[in-house]
């Protein structure tokens, strides 16, 4: 099997580091140094290699290291199923993101064809007992992993529920107006909703039978707070718009539809709703999911995601800490992984390249760890 993975890495003027280039080999990279050294930007500038906004879901401006404000440029080579492909995105001040792969202009979904990325950061740990806009969001991740054009689905979507929702608001009552954005609501969230059961069927039939030290979860999607979701296909859909647009009116926005879901997890071998788990145990939830998204791809894909988990070890024991490294490296992952101490990684011995992020002059630097 072919594999994924970044040969290099080139920044310029992003975040912390005003110029930077790491050099890497299909092994794990374990990046260590003191909190605010610059490790996550790292992390964050490989999630920008894919579609979105990355993983902290950064404005483009704000992504352009100060006090310069020159914009910024992120440059890769990645080695994709036996190619290697020359990646460029970045933006200028004022400017939209724009991306370049192998010297053409390209569409943020092409990344999604070259490289799948999926990270765990640490805002994550919260995820089950938040609300339910971050499940969403993890749950379109994993799914446009598997199928990179749902992302445009979830923009026309978004894009035709915000012309709605401003009718609401100004309430209009003309049905006229509506039917057209609500038929085209109603086409990409059929989509939405077919690609996340299709994520979700995937993620289990990977988490059944795995050999892995981590527990497996039960998925479900269901509406808001709960309620079975009914309306998923495109002609449910129109009608649930349609019969519901008194109640919008009063509310001034749309109150039902995929953009309500919500992921429901439950830990499978107790039995136990993931929101109920203790911090540990939903973390290790969470890293099962990872991991089991990573077996799908190898198959689906044809290799492993490369995976970004910024201070993975924070509620991982020894012990869980030197079994994740141990299936990282069986399903022969690049992850890219950071900690404060080297000590952390201590279990991947010659396994991984190690690399040191400290503050310098006002700017990130990053040396190579022996």
């Amino acid at each position: 099997m072919s594999g994924l993975f970044l040969r290099s890495l080139a920044l310029s003027h992003f975040r912390s580091h005003k110029a930077l280039r790491i050099e890497a080999d299909a092994r794990p990279v374990a990046i260590h140094g003191p909190n605010g050294a610059g490790k996550t930007n790292i992390l964050e500038a490989i999630s920008l290699l894919s579609p979105g906004r990355g993983l902290r879901r950064a404005a483009t401006e704000d992504l352009q290291r100060r006090p310069e404000a020159l914009g910024w440029k992120i440059a890769a080579t990645i080695e994709s199923l036996g190619r290697l492909h020359e990646v460029e995105t970045g933006a200028t001040p004022g400017q939209p993101r724009s991306q370049r792969i192998d010297g053409k202009s390209a569409p943020q979904i092409a990344l999604g064809r070259i490289a799948r990325i999926l990270w765990l950061v640490p805002a994550m740990d919260r995820l089950w007992s938040e609300g339910a806009e971050g499940r969403r969001r993890f749950l379109d991740r994993m799914t446009m992993s598997f199928e990179p054009a749902h992302g445009e689905a979830v923009l026309a979507y978004e894009k035709a529920m915000r012309e709605r929702n401003r009718l609401l608001r100004d309430g209009v009552q003309d049905r006229r107006w509506y039917e057209a954005l609500e038929a085209a609501m109603a086409q990409s969230g059929a989509r939405i909703h077919a690609n996340r059961m299709q994520a979700i069927a995937r993620l289990a039939e990977a988490l059944a039978g795995a050999a892995t030290a981590f527990p497996a979860a039960d998925l479900a999607l269901t509406g808001p707070e709960g309620a079975p979701d009914e309306a998923t296909s495109a002609e449910a859909l129109t009608e649930a718009f349609a019969r519901g647009r008194h109640r919008d009116l009063a509310a001034g926005r749309t109150l039902s539809g995929p953009h309500r879901a919500d992921l429901i997890a439950t830990y499978a071998a107790k039995g136990i709703a993931a929101r109920e788990c203790s911090t540990g145990e939903q973390k290790a939830l969470l890293i099962s999911l990872v991991l089991a998204n990573a077996r799908a791809l190898a198959q689906d894909f044809g290799a492993p995601p490369i995976l970004l988990l910024d201070e993975v070890a924070a509620h991982l024991d020894a012990d869980r800490r030197a079994a994740l490294y141990d299936e990282i490296i069986a399903l022969r992952v690049q992850a890219w992984m950071t900690g404060t101490g080297r000590e952390l990684f201590e279990a991947l011995g010659g396994r991984a390249q190690f690399l040191e992020v400290r503050e310098m002059g006002g700017e990130s630097r990053v040396t190579p760890s022996s």
